[in-house]
């Protein structure tokens, strides 16, 4: 949401949104940039968003605004910067040092927007920062990536770029969140993009308008029987008899080790909505 408007700053305190990213770069005009950047910080410190996780996207780092934005994001009680136009692994351990410099929170956690395409290109070795820097998510930004690439709006041209990218990700431990879906007045389309993100191995989406998110939530949460699914797979490995077995059969099914690793991220995924729900 666009740090710059307090109407939507105060509508979010009442979404069903597990995070909230105060935006001070694309939605801002370089007019607003310093009052914006007030604006997120006074919202944080007034608090009132639950448990939500707080975001703010700062201005890229070639920007004037990238230094001040980084200052006071490290002086606010945010739980994460969202940083935009990453091109390299020097991005983000420089970015992680001025976080440092700054004094900020060991909480406080650095997110990175894969949108260039050297970005891809470096994305293993941006990745692998996560192991020494505050690096734990990234966000897909295929706007910014369709107008470096002088391409259309085309989801079938960014599968390499999301294949890397959660490969990378994956091995090295970061969550990732899928681009923005444009059109808000489109559920159909938006409804099939989560399914597909989801099957990608996307973590979540992120989204541009509140009419979406009841349907995000709906297509990444485990269904009924996802959720079935697990608690058998749970309680077949659970029972004495298969203490010692790599391999089971569940519901006629071959059902290994690694399927009871994902049973209990499924039910993990299940116990967090159920609580944030309450």
């Amino acid at each position: 949401m666009p740090a710059s408007n307090a109407r939507a700053l105060e509508k979010a305190k009442t979404l069903a949104a597990d995070t909230i990213i105060l935006d001070l770069e694309d939605a801002v005009a370089p007019n607003a940039k310093d009052d914006a950047r007030n604006a997120a910080c006074k919202t944080l410190a007034e608090g009132g968003y639950g448990t939500r996780e707080m975001v703010i996207r700062v201005n890229a780092m070639d920007t004037p605004w990238f230094v001040h934005d980084i200052k006071s994001s490290c002086a606010s009680i945010a739980n994460a910067i969202l940083v935009p136009k990453i091109r390299s692994a020097d991005d983000i351990v420089e970015i992680s040092n001025l976080m440092d410099q700054q004094g900020a929170s060991d909480n406080l956690k650095l997110w990175a927007m894969i949108e260039m395409p050297i970005a891809v290109l470096n994305i293993a070795q941006i990745a692998e920062t996560a192991s020494s820097t505050r690096l734990t998510t990234f966000v897909m930004g295929f706007n910014d990536l369709a107008k470096e690439m002088r391409a259309e709006q085309n989801r079938a041209l960014f599968m390499p770029a999301i294949a890397q990218t959660i490969m990378a990700g994956r091995a090295f431990e970061l969550n990732i969140l899928d681009s923005v879906y444009n059109d808000f007045k489109d559920p159909t389309g938006f409804e099939q993009e989560c399914r597909e993100a989801k099957a990608f191995g996307f973590d979540g989406k992120t989204l541009i308008h509140p009419a979406q998110i009841d349907i995000a939530n709906r297509e990444f949460a485990p269904d009924e029987s996802k959720i079935a699914e697990a608690r058998a797979i749970i309680a077949a490995f659970q029972d004495p008899v298969n203490a010692d077995k790599g391999v089971i059969t569940v519901d006629g099914k071959m059902t290994e080790r690694l399927h009871l690793q994902q049973a209990e991220q499924t039910m993990a995924l299940a116990a967090a909505i159920s609580a944030a729900s309450q």
